[in-house]
C-alpha cells in the first residue's frame, strides 16, 4: 500500500495566517505558498498509508482530551546558525502545544516518533533563505504580536 508524509499542527487563523503567509514570501521564501501559516505539533513524518485511519483516531482522541487554550503570537526567534530559521515566538501556549505533541507521539499511540531538535513551538516566517531576508523576516515581525483561542 506505500507510505505517506503527514505532519501534525494548529492552523494560524485568519487574517493573521495569511498575512505572516504573505510576509514570509516577501521575505523571499519560496515555500510560503506551499505551507498553510501554523504551529507544528509533529513535524513531516512517514507512515504505511494502511495505518491512516488508526492515526486518525488517534488523532481524535488526543484533541477530544484537551480544552481551548490561549495562543499569543509576540516578537521573532531564530534557529540560526544551527538552522536556517527565522519564527514568531509563542508568547502564550507554550505548555499546551507541548503537551499535545507528547500525547500525539506517545509511545502507545501510532505516531511514535524521535525528535531531531527539542520541541520549540513557533511559526517559521522564513526559511532557507539569503541572510539579508532572514535578517528582514527577523528585525520587521519583530514587534509582530496575534492572540486567538486554539480551540
Amino acid at each position: 500500500m506505500g507510505t505517506v508524509t503527514l505532519g501534525v499542527s494548529i492552523a494560524v487563523p485568519e487574517p493573521y495566517g495569511s498575512l505572516l503567509q504573505e510576509r514570509r514570501a516577501g521575505f523571499g521564501d519560496q515555500a510560503a505558498h506551499g505551507i498553510p501559516t501554523h504551529v507544528t505539533l509533529v513535524p513531516p513524518t512517514e507512515v504505511p498509508r494502511e495505518r491512516l485511519p488508526e492515526i486518525e483516531a488517534h488523532l481524535a482522541r488526543v484533541a477530544t482530551g484537551y480544552h481551548p487554550f490561549p495562543v499569543r503570537l509576540k516578537g521573532t526567534g531564530t534557529f540560526r546558525p544551527l538552522s536556517p530559521v527565522v519564527y514568531v515566538k509563542l508568547a502564550e501556549g507554550v505548555v499546551p502545544c507541548d503537551r499535545l505533541q507528547q500525547r500525539i507521539r506517545d509511545e502507545a499511540g501510532p505516531l511514535v516518533r524521535e525528535l531531531q531538535f527539542p520541541y520549540h513551538p513557533h511559526v517559521t516566517v522564513a526559511h532557507g533563505i539569503s541572510e539579508e531576508g532572514m535578517d528582514r523576516a527577523f528585525e520587521e515581525l519583530a514587534g509582530y504580536e496575534a492572540a486567538w483561542t486554539c480551540r
